[in-house]
């Protein structure tokens, strides 16, 4: 596909887009009609730059106001598949298909083929991580280990006892799968594996694939907009999903970023039950234009380099402060906290730190079970002494140093 044959593409999908969702989004008619516009003047992906970006971070709001999806679906509640409830809180729709987050061209791509034994370690319960990425190796012909949360140990047993040649799930987890059962005198057997939810560093991909055999490739997706971006053999960024159209647009004054500039990962949909224009996902990215020889034609995004709304992800989990303050914030016995993202080594440390109001005793037990009801995280609950925590803390920081050039 040359350039030309890409933008047209992508034209097409643009205008699609548009029109069906004008016809059947409140969401989209709402913002169309703000910026005094009809479907008929979107004829492209230039056109869209007239229409406001919608934030993800918005959504837990709009969905509050107008439950359960905001006036984002386009097709009744109840002909649904599956509804979710991801950290945000944010409701996610599951529409028809068997693939409905498109994620089989990732997994082809990665070299997964029908009849491989394949363990999947994303959750299965309540957020889509683990159907999302079950229907694309169900749509591939693999026969699926749902792993989800399950205690290492077990999926360790469950993928040995079947044979399993493939892993998916975050990269980090991998490491934790390999570690432990190298530990325990029996190898596992996972020649490949699709790794996304987490950063991919380099000298975390090279431990897997050098010091285990294991052939990484990675993939790049919301449960919002499905498969965004995936890599080819030559695992040298992000190829764009077909069926969306994706921006790059500069934080501030959403001008589309020039090819390496950083900017905010925009994606248009003509999904049929959840049709998204200009949706802000809040993950910053940069264009890869250059063509690689042997690998797959296409623009590419440069892979993960940070996040422009107040979410953070942490062992695949987005976590948001006003989770925290839920779980924190009406706590009479704290009287201040600030939540702290570390790695050891390839893994997330989540650390909640806690200042107890005067004369009162923190349960840190009870703190901890209420941390991870919120965010789906278990933290490790620090009491510190007063006044090691600022007044203007801010309520979640990311100190990982795992961003930008080291992230693909």
């Amino acid at each position: 596909m040359t350039r030309a044959d890409w933008d047209a593409l992508q034209d097409r999908l643009a205008a699609r887009a548009v029109a069906y969702g004008a016809q059947h989004s409140t969401e989209i008619r709402r913002r169309l009609a703000g910026a005094g516009m009809s479907a008929g003047d979107v004829a492209g992906v230039a056109d869209l730059q007239a229409i406001p970006v919608l934030a993800k971070d918005d959504l837990p709001a709009m969905q509050a106001a107008g439950p359960p999806f905001g006036g984002m679906l386009a097709v009744a509640t109840g002909s649904l598949t599956r509804i979710y409830r991801s950290p945000g809180p944010i409701n996610d729709p599951q529409g028809a298909g068997d693939d409905f987050w498109r994620f089989a061209t990732a997994l082809r791509a990665a070299g997964f083929r029908a009849g491989d034994v394949v363990l999947n370690s994303f959750s299965y319960h309540l957020t889509p991580g683990g159907l999302m990425l079950d229907g694309g190796l169900r749509a591939v012909g693999c026969a699926v280990i749902p792993g989800g949360v399950a205690a290492t140990t077990a999926q360790i047993e469950a993928a040995r006892a079947a044979g399993a040649t493939g892993y998916t799930g975050t990269p980090q987890f991998l490491l934790t799968l390999l570690e432990r059962a190298q530990e325990s005198g029996g190898p596992l057997g996972f020649e490949r594996a699709l790794v996304t939810g987490a950063p991919l560093t380099s000298s975390l991909r090279a431990r897997l694939q050098d010091g285990f055999g294991v052939d990484v490739y990675q993939a790049y997706g919301t449960a919002d907009t499905g498969l965004l971006g995936y890599e080819c053999a030559e695992k040298d960024g992000w190829h764009v999903a077909p069926e969306v159209v994706v921006e790059v647009l500069v934080p501030g004054d959403d001008r589309p970023a020039a090819d390496g500039e950083a900017g905010q990962v925009v994606v248009t949909s003509p999904n049929e039950a959840y049709p998204l224009v200009r949706f802000g996902t809040g993950d910053l990215s940069a264009w890869k234009r250059a063509p690689r020889p042997g690998g797959r034609p296409g623009p590419r995004l440069a892979g993960f380099l940070g996040r422009v709304g107040e979410g953070v992800k942490v062992k695949g989990m987005f976590v948001h402060p006003r989770e925290l303050a839920a779980a924190l914030g009406s706590d009479s016995a704290v009287a201040r906290y600030q939540a702290v993202v570390t790695a050891d080594g390839a893994r997330d440390v989540f650390t909640v730190q806690v200042e107890a109001a005067p004369g009162a005793v923190v349960d840190k037990t009870a703190l901890t079970a209420r941390i991870r009801e919120a965010v789906k995280i278990g933290p490790f609950v620090e009491v510190v002494e007063p006044g090691a925590i600022p007044d203007d803390a801010r309520p979640l920081v990311d100190a990982r140093e795992h961003l930008a050039a080291d992230s693909t």
